[in-house]
């Protein structure tokens, strides 16, 4: 099944939600979060972990964000489609 390039990231086969993503936009988006949580981990980890804990969850917001807006719709998927 071909995928759609305009979308930055694709749904998944089965269930709801994103996979991996489909261009470079997605994913420099990708590494970008995982590069922002290593170094928040590396100042707030030994610290405070409840910080890093808020942190991520924002991160995690902002991703699922971005996803949502640069994503194909999300609806539950049974892999027939």
């Amino acid at each position: 099944m071909p995928r759609d390039d305009k979308y930055w990231f694709p749904a998944k086969r089965y269930g709801w939600g994103w996979g991996p993503p489909n261009n470079w936009q997605g994913w420099a988006v990708l590494a970008g979060f995982v590069a922002l949580v290593a170094v928040g981990g590396a100042m707030n980890l030994p610290q405070a972990p409840a910080r890093f804990i808020g942190y991520v969850v924002v991160l995690g917001v902002l991703l699922t964000a971005v996803c949502w807006w640069k994503g194909e719709p999300p609806r539950w998927r049974w892999g027939g489609d």
